[in-house]
């Protein structure tokens, strides 16, 4: 991989987020991260991110309202970042609600570390 790509992790669990950040950084991903939707905002309009890992049930501002918002982004760089959604409560949502707020996918917390490298590098190689 010739240039590293960049994902911004949006989680509050310091735990999770530790854990993610170690399994991409042995792939060679440039790691942004996020500890509430206002962080990723900012992050999102700060810099070039590749894609966003974003737990659904962040302070601050949630998981999907901050979708909405980049979504809603008149800069098409950011309004076209690919997001996929990571919770524990996917009971509480289906692939539609995820769909109409703009997420692209989701990974299920426990996470699957293998799924975790394959989901990502299924929106990050171009």
């Amino acid at each position: 991989m010739a240039e590293s790509k960049t994902i911004l992790i949006a989680e509050d669990s310091s735990v999770i987020l530790n854990l993610t950040k170690k399994i991409l950084e042995l792939q060679n991903y440039k790691i942004l991260t996020a500890k509430n939707g206002g962080e990723v905002l900012k992050q999102v309009e700060a810099g070039k991110i590749d894609a966003i890992l974003m737990d659904l049930n962040i302070p601050v501002k949630n998981g999907m309202d901050c979708t909405k918002e980049i979504r809603a982004s008149k800069d098409p760089e950011i309004a076209n970042i690919p997001i996929i959604a990571v919770t524990g409560n996917a009971n509480n949502y289906s692939m539609d609600d995820f769909k109409a707020v703009g997420i692209n996918d989701y990974l299920p917390k426990p996470l699957d570390f293998d799924m975790l490298v394959e989901t990502v590098k299924k929106y990050t190689i171009k």
